[in-house]
């Protein structure tokens, strides 16, 4: 039988993170912001809706710098969000958190390298170039 010194060292505390999203170019605070809606994810549809004041709360940043990362979460394809609505007792209806989508990181990855292999192909070119250039440009 194993012994924990305490309630937060049980495994059961704990959630996985794939070691991959070291791998994809991200942000120190995109890497952060990820983290954070892996901890609040339904494991089985992939969804959060943790509000921009939550999740800063929890990393340590202000509403915007937090909106700013999910913003380059989008844009490298690790999330999808949508907007809710919430109605009020009195049936008005107010603009909800967002609804978060973690996508699966396998193409994300293979796409990720795809680009960056890309990229170093191009400046493989671009020397072979110069220094054709060089050699007899000169």
């Amino acid at each position: 039988m194993r012994y924990y010194n305490n309630k937060k060292d049980i495994p059961s505390t704990y959630f996985p993170m794939p070691k991959s999203i070291f791998n994809l170019g991200l942000t120190s605070g995109e890497i952060l912001v990820y983290t954070y809606l892996m901890y609040c994810e339904d494991r089985q549809t992939h969804q959060c809706y943790p509000s921009y004041s939550t999740i800063g709360e929890a990393v340590d940043m202000s509403n915007n710098t937090v909106k700013k990362h999910v913003k380059g979460l989008e844009r490298k394809g690790l999330i999808t969000t949508e907007y809710t609505a919430v109605k009020t007792k009195d049936g008005r209806t107010h603009n909800g958190s967002l609804l978060y989508t973690l996508r699966p990181l396998q193409p994300i990855e293979e796409a990720y390298f795809q680009k960056k292999i890309r990229e170093a192909e191009a400046r493989l070119k671009l020397k072979i170039a110069l220094e054709k250039q060089q050699k007899y440009g000169s």
